[in-house]
């Protein structure tokens, strides 16, 4: 599984971009099993909160599928 870290910049149901630390976008799907849901992750835009996810590429959509999404420190 992969992981990647940096800023969320939007979410909408069930979706969310994360932006690099190279300044990249990335969209990714929220799993079922992501243990979070998007009411959970609306506020982090506001915040520029940067997280750590684990993904898998998405079949069929262009995307990544997140297994896991955690707050990180820095």
């Amino acid at each position: 599984m992969r992981t990647m870290e940096g800023v969320v910049t939007i979410v909408q149901e069930g979706r969310f971009q994360l932006q690099d630390d190279a300044g990249v976008s990335h969209l990714f799907i929220l799993s079922p099993g992501a243990g979070a849901e998007t009411d959970q992750l609306t506020p982090l835009p506001k915040r520029q909160a940067r997280v750590r996810v684990r993904y898998e590429p998405a079949e069929n959509v262009i995307g990544n599928l997140a297994q896991s999404i955690a707050l990180t420190d820095a």
